[in-house]
């Protein structure tokens, strides 16, 4: 199938496509007597799993180690249960941060509503 072929059925473009394969996310595509780049059936599966690594959050690095694991010949799944492990510690670290925030947001705010407007020309707001 060609790129345009490959882009349509996984959901992407072709500029996808082309960049997925300059950044070793998948393997160079064999070449038409024409140029252009024919992939096989099997292709389908990598731009799904690619798209979905990074829906999970996963960097391209890491997707990319993943694809080269299994490239070897091994299975990748430890590897991913261990990314996503590290993920989701990455994210429970960012709601507490967001958490910490909003409490700091939420008192700011009830300041304001339980005072009046006492700017001056000095202050450029009293309640920040």
């Amino acid at each position: 199938m060609l790129i345009g072929e490959l882009a349509a059925v996984s959901g992407t473009t072709a500029k996808t496509i082309r960049f997925y394969e300059a950044n070793a996310l998948l393997p160079p595509a064999a070449r038409t007597a024409g140029g252009y780049r024919s992939f096989t059936p099997e292709s389908i599966a990598r731009p799904d799993f690619i798209r979905r690594g990074g829906a999970a959050g996963l960097t391209l690095t890491q997707i990319r180690e993943v694809l080269q694991i299994r490239d070897a010949g091994d299975a990748p799944c430890q590897h991913v249960r261990g990314l996503l492990a590290e993920r989701l510690a990455g994210l429970d670290t960012q709601i507490a941060a967001l958490q910490d925030l909003r409490d700091t947001v939420s008192q700011l705010h009830d300041g304001v509503a339980a005072g009046p407007d006492r700017s001056d020309a000095v202050r450029v707001c009293c309640f920040l």
